[in-house]
């Protein structure tokens, strides 16, 4: 329990990222140019699969939450950026929630 309470804050980031990436996921799904979206589609997956298993990491108190983090850190700013490119207010609230994820996992990494 000592290591899920140290890592709550960083536990209810990556929440709200891989709600954010999923939003983000399903809304592309849904423009018009889905083709144009598919990098972002893609990464959103990434990131949302990602974030879920580091925070479960964390609460079975795993040996490689720093090696998770310093990963999962990657693809959500690897997600991020590739949001910010989209002018969808989807991709832009995604790409935010996954830079601060990114920095949080690097505190932890």
């Amino acid at each position: 329990m000592v290591e899920h309470a140290k890592h709550a804050e960083l536990s209810s980031t990556l929440h709200d990222c891989m709600v954010a990436c999923n939003h983000c996921f399903d809304a592309c799904l849904k423009e018009d140019d889905v083709k144009m979206m598919a990098e972002c589609i893609r990464l959103d997956r990434e990131c949302a699969d990602m974030c879920a298993y580091l925070a479960q990491a964390i609460e079975r108190n795993s040996p490689f939450v720093s090696q998770l983090a310093k990963v999962c850190a990657e693809i959500c700013e690897a997600c991020g950026n590739e949001c910010k490119k989209h002018d969808h207010d989807h991709c832009q609230r995604c790409a935010e929630a996954c830079l601060k994820c990114a920095e949080a996992c690097r505190q932890v990494a």
